[in-house]
């Protein structure tokens, strides 16, 4: 059983950056796919971005050119750069990791709040 831990969330204000961190109990390469999602109150949990084992990206229309998603595989461990943040912004992100079998593990969440 793989668990994911994250940190990095806090309080920021509009304009503001934070980087959030995922690390992997353990290093295995029967992970695919790394992902960050988020969930505002009241609304479904959704995709923000999504890297590879081989280290391709996807991004929420919503978070493109403003968020970067990298991984370091020898670690197994993902982070989401998030700059130019908005209000919009604020939600509980989470990691999750996806193996190729198809099992899927995610994190306990940390929150962002972007706020003046």
């Amino acid at each position: 059983q793989v668990q994911l831990v994250e940190s990095g969330g806090g309080l920021v204000q509009p304009g503001g950056s934070l980087r959030l961190s995922c690390a992997a109990s353990e290093v295995t390469s029967r992970i695919n796919l790394m992902s960050w999602y988020r969930q505002a109150p009241g609304k479904e949990r959704e995709l923000v971005a999504i890297c590879t084992r081989g280290g391709s990206t996807k991004y929420a229309d919503s978070v493109k050119g403003r968020f970067t998603i990298s991984r370091e595989n020898a670690k197994n461990t993902v982070y989401l750069q998030m700059n130019s943040l908005k209000p919009e912004d604020t939600a509980v992100y989470y990691c999750n990791a996806a193996e190729y079998s198809g099992g899927s593990y995610w994190g306990q969440g940390t929150q962002v709040t972007v706020s003046s």
